[in-house]
């Protein structure tokens, strides 16, 4: 019989986190995960000299000195901005919405002619109460915008018209009336020489590391795969919270992402790391070209096509669905979890929450500030 202070179920950026901060004060840490590779959704995995984002796209940002701080301990960022394009048609525009798209859509130069075009077409529109997501974005952004680069992307990615989705979803449609293409706001960004992988190997180090090993077997059987026995103090589970309590609440919902990942003869297929096709009748959302993440000079390149798909069991969950109904069901597993001493829930599945990177870092150090 083996005994652990922790076992840590998902060997993610929350969970391996949690491991090393666990591990620098004195615990010893028992690591699982169903997959057969560590890093969770930030998984990369070196290919003819590239380093192949397998589970999307992750571009590190934060304006969080701290947070950046930690990071690189575990490896060196280089200095990539992200700066997306958008395909509508044979039209293509840039990302986020600023001085160079509107310039493109309407041959104006300047921001006061982009704020009066778009002014004259929300009020034309007269849409003051907006009853979905359509009219939500209308209301922000006018018809143009809307129509090329939301409409078709964001029926995709949550598999139903925009008239079916509420309004809340888009809170806010950040317009900028400068020619900066700058995809985030935050003042630290980059990508880590050499992938992510990495990052999670070295917050590892010390624990012991178990994969392909399922949590609800090791639950009912109380031994690993191998036959060994283990026990543990307490569990920190980054999985699905409320398949963890056997649905007793009711099923969440999540959405999925599907990839088409193809190694091409030719060292530059799109000209840039991330290009998202907007219309409605392309069946994939974006095209990742890995090897712009880090500059590569490669004599040949690797593409993926992301594909957003509705969940089902059995199918890798990759966020939540945070509508109202969700969202109360959520409220329910998450009170039962509070009464359960001997279990932490964390991550995107555990706390039902879309996390960019930098906040689960941070909320991984907040829960070793309270357990520790």
């Amino acid at each position: 019989m083996k005994k652990y202070d922790y076992l840590v179920v998902g060997a993610g950026l929350f969970g391996a986190t949690f491991a090393y901060e666990a591990m620098k004060r004195g615990k010893s840490v028992l690591v699982i995960d169903k997959r057969n590779h560590i890093a969770g959704n930030i998984y990369t995995k070196e290919e003819d000299g590239i380093n192949v984002h397998v589970y999307g796209a992750h571009i590190f940002h934060t304006s969080d000195k701290k947070i950046w701080e930690y990071m690189n301990q575990f490896a060196e960022f280089n200095n990539y901005i992200n700066s997306p394009v958008a395909i509508y048609k044979d039209e293509l525009y840039n990302l986020p919405f600023n001085m160079n798209t509107f310039s493109k859509m309407w041959g104006i130069k300047t921001p006061a002619e982009a704020k009066a075009k778009i002014a004259e077409q929300i009020k034309e529109l007269g849409i003051t109460e907006p009853k979905n997501l359509e009219e939500q974005a209308l209301s922000l952004v006018g018809t143009d915008v809307y129509e090329k680069l939301i409409k078709g992307y964001t029926q995709k990615q949550w598999g139903r018209p925009c008239t079916e989705l509420p309004s809340f979803i888009i809170k806010r449609l950040p317009l900028r009336f400068t020619y900066d293409n700058n995809y985030f706001n935050d003042r630290f960004q980059g990508i880590p020489m050499g992938g992510y992988t990495q990052i999670v190997e070295k917050m590892l180090k010390g624990a012991d590391i178990v994969l392909e090993q399922d949590y609800f077997k090791l639950a009912k059987e109380g031994k690993l795969n191998d036959g060994t026995e283990v026990s543990w103090d307490k569990l920190l589970f980054t999985g699905q919270i409320d398949e963890y309590y056997d649905s007793c609440f009711g099923p969440l919902e999540y959405r999925s992402v599907r990839f088409e990942t193809e190694k091409l003869d030719c060292d530059n297929y799109q000209g840039n790391a991330v290009v998202n096709y907007t219309e409605a009748d392309v069946p994939y959302t974006r095209i990742i070209e890995h090897k712009h993440f880090e500059f590569g000079t490669q004599p040949t390149t690797i593409i993926s096509r992301e594909y957003s798909s509705e969940w089902k069991p059995g199918v890798e969950p990759y966020y939540p669905v945070n509508n109202d109904k969700n969202n109360a069901v959520y409220q329910k597993y998450a009170d039962k979890a509070a009464s359960d001493k001997n279990v932490i829930f964390g991550g995107r599945l555990g706390q039902y929450k879309y996390y960019d990177m930098d906040k689960v870092v941070a909320a991984a150090l907040e829960c070793v500030e309270e357990e520790f």
